[in-house]
């Protein structure tokens, strides 16, 4: 399956109201989000992610180059496509991917808007059409993935986190975005270990939220483990 976001033709803010201390939003009640990391904690957290991140940019330079070579010679079109995400206190970023679809792949996402299997601000198609002969495997893999290692140590985003969210999805869903990137958006997280893209965007949500109220830099290692076989099966990749 894969899955894009798109921008809707009007711009919404998530709706709230205040309940005896609790936010409602779209039907949903929760507690404020806990605090993003500090102390020794954030220190904890960002020592890791530049640690392994950088030592997986340097062990893997031979995939990459591999990964590279692949994209180039399956289809035409950039080897690497940027998108531009909202990050830790609602700033953006560009994070960078491998490219899984054909070059035209935005131009062609109006004409299969009717195919859309999801709710909310995302989009979703099984056996997209736009997905290279590549393109499916280097998502199941997770290897068009594999450039935000440098994001991670540029700061842009952690190992984990919460899911890294378009422009748009901020605006469709404010109060709760706003609430989850209290963290820097993660390469992988809870919802990358419980249903990746099989979880509707609710899902998705909800469970960042968890991970943000519960966060312990144990937790973190937790999922950095949980990840691994996620990754090796392709279970729930898109």
């Amino acid at each position: 399956m894969a899955v894009e976001t798109y921008p809707h033709t009007e711009r919404s803010m998530a709706r709230a109201h205040i309940v005896q201390g609790r936010v409602a939003c779209r039907g949903v009640v929760f507690m404020p989000s806990g605090e993003a990391p500090r102390g020794v904690g954030a220190a904890c957290k960002r020592v890791l992610d530049f640690a392994v991140a950088g030592a997986l940019l340097v062990a893997l330079v031979p995939v990459f180059l591999v990964t590279a070579a692949m994209v180039r010679f399956d289809s035409a079109g950039p080897v690497l496509i940027g998108q531009d995400r909202i990050g830790r206190g609602l700033r953006p970023f560009r994070i960078y991917k491998f490219r899984s679809m054909v070059a035209d792949a935005e131009s062609m996402r109006e004409s299969l808007l009717h195919l859309n299997e999801a709710q909310g601000p995302t989009f979703k198609i099984r056996n997209d059409p736009r997905l290279t002969r590549i393109g499916s495997f280097l998502r199941r893999s997770s290897l068009d993935e594999l450039p935000q290692l440098w994001n991670v140590v540029r700061g842009d985003m952690s190992l984990v986190g919460p899911r890294p969210p378009f422009a748009h999805e901020v605006e469709h869903d404010l109060l709760r975005q706003r609430a989850r990137l209290r963290f820097a958006p993660g390469m992988t997280g809870l919802w990358q270990v419980c249903g990746r893209s099989n979880l509707t965007y609710e899902a998705m949500v909800r469970l960042d939220l968890r991970y943000v109220r519960g966060w312990s830099f144990l937790s973190d290692l937790r999922i950095l483990l949980r990840t691994i076989p996620v990754v090796i099966t392709g279970k729930g990749a898109c």
